[in-house]
């Protein structure tokens, strides 16, 4: 029996760990100024052309979930950057409010500030961030140096840190010893070994050369499958947002065009401005078989006889019919030439002709990834999470989806 799944990232308690209300950034000598010019319907370009300031965040308002892998990505100059660190108050807002578990950090003192980015926010950057002349477990143990932990203890925890993302061997070695993608695992160990609740990544892969940069988004999921950080990640790379987001925003001059789940974006489009960005997107690696697949009727093992599974399938022009158990989860297939053949023969239990050999897929599992499970003529069993029964689709389902999707 054929089975592929891909697991759920652990985003499902759906509560609000970062609230963003009406945050405005200016840059500028005259904020006040080009604030009221703004609020009274200014633009980027008029502002700037008035005043000489630049309008960085517009009016941006979003709630981030806790343990969601939230990722804001836009062209140079969109306001992505100074998002993120408006949030760690890297850069002071103009106006507006950021609340983290419920504390408006827009507004608390620069003291409060140091403590929160010491024990509930870490950051991992473009450029690494290491320190030259320290060694990669120095590096890592910084920030809990900072904290004032003790050396035997943030020692331990960098190591915990480093085994985590496979560099525990490099500990005494100089971040020049290592590869760039075996730095920015440096720079995503010594984020983790703060065990930060929230981690902020700035382009974090985006200097790593292609292959890199891939495996360091799979072991970046792989981190969060265990960890489950609440996780704000900024990117210019479509791909790379659709690949790694639970939800992403697509900023533009400093305002959000959309925010969504990966198949929204694709889906759905806001407007012509998204179309463009994922006009060239492989949509068959993004959109899942939960987002195509219909309820289909099916019979429950040891309640019906084949002359009733056969009645229920004539009434729904059904050519294949799933067979579950009495915990919802397939079992078997059944088509209209079986049941009449145990009809024929007398045979009072569908086990006796269903076909056990049939492919399951789970609903969140992409499109591509079901080619291989492909078997002529036989329809794929939808599952959900638990591995009960929420439908069944065809091959030709599938690639009618991908076509219409870039139509």
């Amino acid at each position: 029996m054929g089975y592929i799944g891909i697991q759920l990232t652990a985003m499902k308690n759906q509560e609000s760990k970062i609230v963003i209300e009406h945050l405005i950034k200016i840059y500028g000598e005259k904020p006040q100024v080009a604030l009221k010019l703004f609020r009274e319907g200014g633009t980027r370009d008029s502002i700037l052309k008035e005043t000489g300031n630049v309008l960085g965040i517009a009016d941006v308002s979003f709630t981030i979930n806790q343990g969601e892998l939230f990722v804001v990505m836009g062209l140079s100059g969109s306001g992505k950057s100074t998002l993120v660190r408006c949030l760690n108050r890297l850069i002071n807002p103009t106006s507006g409010h950021i609340f983290i578990d419920g504390e408006d950090v827009a507004h608390v003192d620069e003291k409060r500030m140091r403590e929160i980015r010491l024990t509930k926010v870490s950051m991992v950057f473009q450029k690494f961030g290491l320190l030259p002349h320290k060694t990669v477990g120095e590096n890592v143990e910084y920030g809990l140096k900072v904290k004032g932990i003790d050396k035997g203890k943030r020692r331990q925890k960098a190591l915990e840190a480093l085994k985590g993302v496979g560099l525990a061997q490099w500990v005494d070695y100089l971040p020049s010893s290592l590869s760039g993608g075996m730095q920015q695992r440096v720079g995503l160990a010594r984020a983790l070994a703060t065990d930060a609740d929230i981690l902020l990544m700035d382009e974090a892969f985006s200097a790593l050369d292609p292959l890199i940069r891939g495996e360091m988004q799979d072991e970046l999921l792989r981190l969060q499958k265990e960890l489950h950080k609440t996780i704000v990640f900024i990117s210019h790379d479509i791909q790379e947002a659709l690949k790694i987001g639970d939800r992403i925003a697509i900023m533009k001059d400093g305002a959000i065009v959309q925010i969504g789940t990966p198949e929204e974006i694709i889906t759905q489009p806001a407007d012509d401005y998204i179309r463009g960005f994922t006009k060239d997107v492989n949509r068959a690696q993004v959109l899942t078989i939960g987002s195509i697949v219909r309820q289909t009727k099916h019979v429950i093992l040891g309640e019906y006889s084949p002359s009733l599974a056969l009645e229920k399938m004539s009434e729904q022009v059904l050519e294949y019919m799933c067979v579950v158990d009495t915990d919802g989860k397939p079992v078997g297939m059944v088509n209209k030439q079986s049941l009449e053949s145990a009809i024929e023969q007398e045979k009072e239990n569908i086990s006796q002709v269903m076909q056990t050999d049939f492919p399951i897929v789970r609903s969140d599992t992409n499109l591509e990834d079901t080619f291989p499970l492909y078997q002529q003529g036989i329809p794929m069993a939808v599952v959900d999470g638990e591995g009960k029964f929420q439908g069944l689709i065809e091959m030709g389902n599938i690639l009618a989806s991908i076509s219409n999707s870039q139509n």
